[in-house]
């Protein structure tokens, strides 16, 4: 795909005895464009262009074109022009595995497997795990997709002691899952720690963005009772997610469900 090919004509007229007013039809016509006609990273005919088209001032264009800026339906790169967005998965955190999450949503969940051995804990991985420095640790790293883009990059570590036996079967296609029926470990409460970073070489490659993209690094700490199961890092496309977190003041009722993703 070729973003700065001729793309396909706008279609729409405004309707002059409409209740809407004149930034919120044309709103309404590169919507339906945006989501409709072209795809993701296709870039939109200049404003002059567009405000022609539609027989509009230039500033009535730009109302309807912030407007769904704001709405994420499209991305303005300034110098360049506007783009139709990718659209963004709401990350809400909850203790689901990726695969579960993706059909929840009605996309195609996939994984290209980039590592599943047996490591001797660092001396980091023991302090973030709280075992000894190099008792064997299960590596499992993915790539992560979604209707066959990259999303994110995980990579999650195990005791292997818990897990007896996991290296000899193929990888799972979900990871937790597979611990609870192959272990009976049913993931019960954790803690993600959530911050931004930037792409390294490896990362960008992997992920196709730039060297340098800002990306979402959660890290997490799963538990069964009070033991570690699952110590996970991952790295999330920022222009992919969105983070939704639910808010609820102390002492009122309980959460609908456990933010934990």
């Amino acid at each position: 795909m070729n973003p700065y090919a001729p793309q396909p004509k706008v279609n729409g007229t405004l309707d002059p005895d409409s209740p809407l007013g004149k930034y919120r039809q044309i709103r309404e016509i590169l919507r339906a464009h945006a989501r409709s006609v072209c795809e993701p990273g296709y870039r939109l005919p200049p404003e002059r262009e567009l405000a022609q088209g539609f027989h509009v001032a230039r500033k009535t264009l730009r109302q309807a074109i912030d407007s769904l800026v704001e709405e994420q339906v499209l991305k303005r790169v300034v110098g360049v022009g506007t783009f139709v967005a990718h659209p963004k998965v709401d990350l809400q955190v909850r203790l689901n595995s990726y695969s579960e999450e993706m059909v929840r949503r009605g996309m195609v969940p996939d994984a290209r497997v980039l590592r599943f051995d047996e490591v001797p804990a660092s001396s980091s991985l023991s302090r973030h795990m709280e075992i000894d420095e190099g008792a064997a640790v299960i590596r499992f790293s993915r790539l992560l997709l979604a209707d066959g883009k990259p999303m994110s990059l995980d990579e999650n570590f195990m005791p292997s002691k818990l897990v007896p036996g996991f290296l000899n079967d193929p990888p799972p296609t979900s990871l937790y899952q597979s611990l609870h029926e192959r272990y009976n470990l049913i993931l019960e409460w954790g803690e993600d720690q959530i911050e931004s970073t930037a792409a390294t070489n490896e990362h960008a490659g992997l992920l196709q963005v730039d060297v340098g993209f800002p990306l979402l690094r959660i890290t997490r700490y799963a538990f069964v009772g009070e033991g570690l199961v699952d110590y996970s890092v991952s790295l999330y496309r920022s222009d992919r997610y969105k983070l939704f977190v639910p808010l609820e003041r102390q002492g009122s009722r309980s959460p609908r469900y456990t933010t934990i993703r």
